[in-house]
């Protein structure tokens, strides 16, 4: 299988910038996931891969391989498009086989490959249809078995799911991730469902206006994400970012007090500033009877309800906020408390709006500095 490196690879058409300074490697058989907003590069960046843009600068690498002047039908690569670009005057069998026939492998080859594909997808006893006579799950299918027998060393997937219903996109990515560990091919696949990305992907890269914010593990992008975009784009309902001004022993937000746990007193003494953006997610709060402890007095906006749990929506110091909580009878203008759990608290910088890290990570660096 090939790795992918993107070296300051920038893409425009004309003065319109799409892509800028993309820097980063896709690991040999990796499932990469691209997660963003319509319009952030995610699609031209697979296309890129493809070979089906040019780069406007930079360097792309596949396998070792400079592959900016490669054309695609070299670069041993398979693509899924969003909206699966089947021919409609071929059979399912047809349209998964045309292109080995293009390629002119042995007829026994094609019809092993294609008996395999269609017992894996579970598209047995349709190979004779045509696509105006599948579901759309069975099309998505179909497209995913035309790029599988292929068994090319990178696997392209422009939001495959998209047209499906709920329930049926579950079971999609589960076959996802199935044909993957079967093959196991550089996998990139591009989506702006946060939910596929966290289930599917080995590594997610965040992108916003043509640059990559985060590219690190499922884990960590929502544990410990590194600015206040990334923070608030995985999640639902998305992280609670409130500004918080240092007092001498503690913290405000608006002109409520909170105590800050001492390693984060510490590590923001040593981090030095006043001004910060204090992060927390609706789950990492609590509702609680009253006054008690380290809680903050908000005013209820409004509430959702999302099955068992419910998103109360707040007012807190002028910025909206949301707690989940499996409580009922919670009406707009209400009064309530809310605890903050100390353990999962983020801080960003206000100038910056990027992270400033955590206080365990600086324990270990003021340890390891202690033990030289």
């Amino acid at each position: 299988m090939k790795d992918i490196v993107f070296e300051h690879v920038s893409k425009a058409y004309g003065k319109t910038r799409i892509l800028q300074d993309l820097n980063f490697r896709i690991e040999p058989g990796e499932r990469l996931i691209l997660l963003g907003a319509s319009g952030c590069g995610k699609s031209t960046t697979l296309r890129l891969v493809a070979g089906l843009e040019q780069i406007t600068s930079g360097s792309l690498y596949m396998g070792g391989q400079c592959v900016n002047s490669c054309p695609s039908g070299k670069r041993n690569v398979s693509m899924v498009f969003q909206n699966y670009a089947l021919f409609p005057h071929m059979t399912v069998a047809e349209n998964i086989v045309y292109g080995l026939y293009v390629k002119k492998l042995p007829d026994d080859e094609i019809r092993t490959r294609l008996a395999a594909a269609l017992h894996m997808l579970h598209l047995d006893g349709l190979e004779n249809r045509k696509p105006r006579d599948l579901s759309g799950g069975q099309r998505q299918r179909v497209a995913l078995a035309r790029a599988v027998v292929k068994r090319s060393d990178v696997l392209l997937l422009d939001e495959p799911l998209s047209n499906l219903d709920a329930q049926l996109r579950v079971h999609a990515r589960k076959e996802l991730v199935r044909v993957h560990e079967e093959y196991g091919q550089t996998f990139v696949y591009v989506t702006h469902d946060q939910v596929e990305a966290m289930t599917v992907g080995n590594r997610i890269a965040i992108m916003h206006d043509g640059a990559v914010e985060m590219l690190d593990t499922p884990y960590n992008v929502y544990h410990r994400p590194v600015n206040i975009f990334t923070a608030r784009f995985i999640g639902s309902p998305s992280m609670n970012i409130f500004p918080l001004v240092l007092a001498e022993q503690a913290a405000c937000i608006g002109d409520q007090l909170i105590c800050l746990p001492e390693e984060w007193r510490d590590y923001l003494a040593a981090v030095g500033g006043k001004a910060f953006y204090l992060g927390i997610r609706p789950e990492d709060l609590r509702i609680v009877a009253g006054e008690a402890g380290n809680t903050l007095a908000v005013r209820v906006k409004y509430v959702e309800v999302y099955g068992k749990m419910n998103g109360v929506y707040f007012d807190l110091a002028g910025h909206e906020g949301v707690v989940l909580t499996p409580l009922e009878n919670i009406q707009p203008g209400m009064t309530l408390y809310v605890s903050l759990a100390a353990g999962e608290l983020h801080i960003f910088d206000q100038a910056t709006e990027n992270n400033i890290g955590y206080p365990e990570v600086y324990a270990d660096v003021v340890d390891q500095y202690q033990s030289v």
